[in-house]
């Protein structure tokens, strides 16, 4: 996790604003695609051996296949998704949810080409991004563990419980597919997932990267960028506005001819007019 603390501090800013509107905006194109265009899915999904043969376009527009049929459960899914994924963002900051966001699909990826190279056999509908939405999910219980969401709109209950239960699963799907010698599927599970075991399962001290550990830390830092802005020095030149903040080396002086305490760097000394 240093790379990525060290990556952070070096592109803080520089993440992409509200990603999780993009990722829902992308459904909604799948969802779309899927009622009025549904053949031309089969030229999205994603799949190595036709990407190797030219249609490189493979490798994004993946993303736009929708991990479920449209229905109302799928809305109210997407809404909650969107709710979870702001909530990380304004958290975590734009840099490092975006990096946890590409990194899954980037896991993805990799992961579908691996398959192909090993097995030589179409993934074709493998590879999706119902796990990366699902690593959200995680990523949301794992930062706001003990926050109460109310299941089926009757039951209260926190969210780690039902991270634990969609951990749980994902297991019996894996162990399921591995009986039945369907690795690809363990493979795609994996994969996608893998942004989210890189993230958390190699940080030592998760408190860091809680909610109100993460407010505290944007707090400081603006309480210290608000000190330094409010820093007083001891000279400042009347004419340019420089002070020993700025350029350590300036010599400063009072000038005797102006009427009143005016105050002149090296550069200004001589060449200013003198204030009567």
């Amino acid at each position: 996790m240093n790379m990525v603390n060290d990556l952070e501090r070096r592109f803080r800013g520089k993440g992409i604003s509200n990603l999780t509107v993009y990722i829902i905006a992308c459904y909604v194109i799948g969802y779309a695609l899927s009622l009025f265009a549904p053949g031309l899915l089969m030229y999205l999904y994603l799949e190595p051996a036709y990407i190797l043969r030219g249609q490189i376009w493979r490798l994004v527009t993946w993303v736009l296949i929708p991990p479920e049929s449209l229905d109302i459960f799928t809305i109210i899914m997407l809404l909650f998704y969107y709710q979870l994924g702001t909530a990380l963002e304004r958290t975590w900051g734009e840099f490092r949810y975006t990096l946890y966001i590409l990194s899954g699909l980037v896991f993805t990826v990799i992961g579908a080409f691996l398959l192909y190279f090993v097995t030589g056999q179409s993934v074709m509908g493998l590879f999706s991004t119902y796990y990366v939405s699902m690593s959200i999910f995680l990523a949301f219980a794992a930062s706001y563990p003990d926050m109460q969401v109310m299941l089926y709109f009757l039951f209260p209950i926190k969210i780690k419980w039902i991270a634990y239960l969609d951990i749980a699963f994902l297991i019996y799907d894996a162990v399921t597919a591995a009986r039945m010698g369907y690795w690809g599927r363990i493979v795609a599970i994996v994969a996608s997932l893998l942004n989210f075991i890189v993230f958390f399962f190699s940080t030592r001290n998760m408190k860091r990267y809680s909610p109100k550990e993460m407010n505290r830390r944007r707090t400081y830092q603006k309480a210290v960028s608000r000190a330094q802005a409010q820093r007083i020095t001891k000279h400042k030149c009347a004419i340019c506005g420089q002070t020993e903040e700025d350029n350590p080396d300036l010599e400063f002086r009072f000038c005797s001819k102006c009427n009143g305490n005016y105050e002149y760097c090296q550069n200004h000394l001589f060449t200013h007019k003198h204030i009567k």
